[in-house]
């Protein structure tokens, strides 16, 4: 009870750091012209999930620290699991379609252009947005299909599926094998893709004689292969059941990571490997207008 306040201040300020950086990167990619190549596309729906994401999880949380108890609906509960699910998938296809833009800008610029035109961009947001809304429909049936028989405490700060699974009372070995399905698409085959777009885009890399040349490519897509490293690092280790019963204990912790701190990371690190976005950044903050 004593740490409340602090478990306040800490999750509110992760919460305005995020949102605000968020929405800093949105707003230098709505007014520099020259920040409208895909990848700043792809890089402005990624800062909208950020946001949407971290708002899903972080202000209910909040309401329960300064309620000093947190009672939240059933129906609540599987929407926050919905959403979730909706929001991280999208985030989980967004960076394989961003990986490809890197491919296709590295190892095929001559045909970028054509291969990364308007529609494909509009076209590779769709199919991400369609395959998450699958996969977060199907979890969020399955799981209201559930017996819960008390007591129907979670032991998590968001309604996630391994601490709704604790709680059933009836069979979730249904719910296990799509959680498995769901970890492949979500988890594996993107990790896959994003390998082999990147093993294309090293050995291009190592190509370029040049020592600039190569610096300028592998700045290119530096920012988001650390976000990369970040985003499926946390959400391993928070789907990485230990078997125990304190491991409810270690996926707070883990869940914390993966909700808060990627999606609070993301702007900070495409704002530092950018220049492009630095300056417009700087712009946009003190109200100068771009260059001619």
């Amino acid at each position: 009870v004593r740490l409340q306040p602090i478990r306040f201040a800490v999750f509110l300020f992760a919460y305005i750091i995020t949102v605000g950086g968020n929405l800093s990167i949105l707003a230098a990619i709505f007014v520099e012209p020259e920040l409208h190549p895909p990848m700043y596309y792809f890089l402005g729906n990624l800062s909208l999930l950020d946001i949407g994401c971290i708002t899903v999880t972080v202000p209910p949380m909040l309401a329960c620290l300064l309620a000093h108890q947190c009672r939240v609906p059933y129906a609540a509960c599987i929407s926050q699991l919905f959403f979730f699910h909706l929001l991280a998938g999208v985030d989980c296809h967004l960076l394989i379609a961003m990986a490809y833009d890197c491919y296709l800008a590295i190892c095929q610029p001559l045909t970028y252009n054509t291969r990364m035109s308007r529609e494909v961009q509009g076209a590779l947001v769709g199919i991400c947005c369609t395959v998450s809304f699958i996969s977060a429909l199907t979890h969020t049936v399955a799981v209201s299909v559930l017996d819960f028989c008390g007591p129907n405490v979670v032991n998590h700060f968001y309604c996630g599926l391994p601490p709704l699974f604790q709680l059933s009372c009836s069979s979730i070995q249904l719910n296990g094998q799509l959680l498995l399905v769901g970890a492949t698409f979500m988890g594996v085959i993107p990790m896959i893709l994003i390998s082999v777009s990147y093993a294309h885009v090293t050995a291009a890399v190592l190509r370029i004689r040049s020592a600039e040349g190569r610096k300028k490519a592998f700045s290119t897509c530096g920012s988001h292969l650390t976000v990369v490293c970040i985003f499926y690092g946390t959400g391993f280790f928070s789907h990485m059941r230990l078997g125990s019963v304190s491991a409810s204990d270690k996926d707070k912790g883990i869940g914390i990571l993966n909700t808060i701190l990627s999606p609070m990371l993301n702007p900070v690190i495409y704002s530092l490997q950018n220049p492009d976005v630095q300056g417009t950044l700087k712009r946009v903050l003190t109200g100068k207008r771009s260059p001619a």
